[in-house]
């Protein structure tokens, strides 16, 4: 696996912690911060052909 996959799937899984973080927090704003990240990563992962691993739909979560 390439370092570029590797580091997408990182970001993804930070960002679906942050986003599990932020709701457990009771944060509206760091959890729209947090899913938008995730909406982000999921992007480009999607965009590059990457599994990012289970749930990998935006909006999820």
């Amino acid at each position: 696996m390439g370092g570029f996959t590797e580091a997408v799937r990182e970001r993804v899984r930070e960002a679906r912690a942050a986003v599990a973080a932020a709701v457990e927090a009771g944060d509206a704003y760091e959890v729209a911060v947090a899913q938008d990240e995730l909406d982000d990563a999921l992007r480009v992962a999607r965009g590059h052909g990457i599994d990012a691993g289970a749930g990998v739909e935006a909006g999820e979560g």
